[in-house]
């Protein structure tokens, strides 16, 4: 059998490395310009192109940071290709489960770039929604692991309550509403959402209670006091269920709250006009004729002002 020096295994080692070496730059580089025409591709929402590009980059098992992007970019253009409603087609099946396959790789390997994981994480939960798969068994632990990466995100609350509210559980809807105020105390989004699955739900003192909380946390925020006025009126004027004496209860609970937004700002057009609204309300239900008619001369010099200041905003004099 024929012998190699110790110096001659060492030169055919080194020579096998730097020709392995040689063809892995190649790779990279191959790779590296698939990722740039892949970008370009998904730009121009050439979804088709765009994926068979981005399945060139990850075949190459990529570990640079911006390149792993390319699982949630490939995912979402097999997205973009899938037609909901599309019944008994293989093929178009086959394009979500890419799509499904491609977000749970890229949350897996994204993990130093938050940014692009949660979105993998979103279109992985919208992918298991209602006009998809109709799967919420597998969206609400999806929904629990983001409130976990950021709980301070509500969005994510959002996304988990309106997923129990949709399947009947109510009980939990409410109660991550309630740990979303909880998160994000200061956010005026947590205590609008809160008021409106109250709305949805018909609870309309839970309702007023959530909005009103939000005033306690922007007093001098003329637009969270607008808010509530626009929920007594639409309670007063479209629950038909109401006596005269209840509309008229919930018609002055409006103007007080509408007083208070033009407390702050005296030229708030919309709280005007609302204003306005209430006024003739309450003279629709008012019985003395004099008290009926001054109700509605105010009515219709806050609606004059009102008409005013709209047409100076359209002039661009405000």
């Amino acid at each position: 059998m024929r012998k190699f020096s110790s110096r001659a295994v060492f030169v055919c080692v080194a020579a096998l490395s730097l020709v392995v070496t040689g063809c892995g730059q190649v790779a990279n580089l191959k790779a590296k310009m698939s990722f740039r025409e892949a970008n370009g591709l998904y730009q121009a929402q050439d979804w088709k192109a765009a994926a068979e590009k981005y399945e060139e980059v990850v075949a190459a098992d990529p570990t640079d940071p911006q390149m792993l992007t390319s699982y949630f970019f490939l995912g979402n253009s097999y997205d973009n290709q899938y037609k909901p409603g599309r019944t008994n087609d293989p093929a178009n099946d086959a394009l979500l489960t890419k799509a499904i396959d491609n977000y749970k790789k890229a949350a897996d390997v994204l993990k130093e770039n938050p940014q692009i994981r949660t979105l993998s994480l979103q279109y992985l939960v919208a992918a298991y929604g209602a006009d998809k798969l109709n799967d919420p068994a597998q969206a609400e632990p999806l929904l629990q692991q983001m409130i976990q990466m950021d709980p301070t995100e509500a969005a994510n609350y959002f996304l988990l309550s309106r997923l129990y509210e949709d399947i009947g559980d109510y009980e939990n809807a409410e109660a991550t509403l309630v740990k979303a105020r909880e998160a994000r105390p200061s956010d005026a989004a947590v205590y609008t959402t809160l008021a409106g699955y109250y709305d949805r739900q018909g609870n309309f003192d839970k309702l007023i209670e959530a909005l009103e909380a939000r005033t306690a946390q922007e007093p001098n925020n003329p637009e969270a006091h607008y808010t509530i006025a626009t929920y007594y009126f639409n309670k007063a004027s479209r629950d038909f269920s109401l006596s005269n004496a209840e509309k008229a209860k919930y018609a002055a609970a409006g103007v007080v709250a509408v007083d208070k937004a033009l407390a702050l700002n005296k030229d708030y057009m919309e709280a005007l006009v609302f204003k306005n609204l209430f006024l003739r309300l309450q003279a629709n239900v008012e019985r003395n004729p004099t008290r009926q008619q001054t109700l509605l001369k105010e009515a219709d010099q806050l609606r004059n002002r009102a008409e005013e200041l709209r047409k100076q905003k359209a002039a661009g004099l405000s």
